[in-house]
């Protein structure tokens, strides 16, 4: 959360966040991090299989 790819604030507040995770073999994922308001609490986490870097 600390250095995302891509930080985005949702209208109501919430804040996405896209991180690259590295598994054992190398292979990079992408999570995506949904926060409340304060940044800090998590509501939700998950792979993003769709995550797309914006050009």
């Amino acid at each position: 959360m600390a250095a995302p790819l891509t930080r985005i604030v949702q209208e109501d507040g919430r804040i996405r966040l896209w991180a690259g995770v590295v598994d054992d073999t190398g292979k990079t994922y992408i999570l995506r991090v949904v926060t409340l308001e304060d940044g800090e609490t998590v509501h939700n986490a998950f792979f993003d299989r769709n995550y797309r870097e914006a050009e």
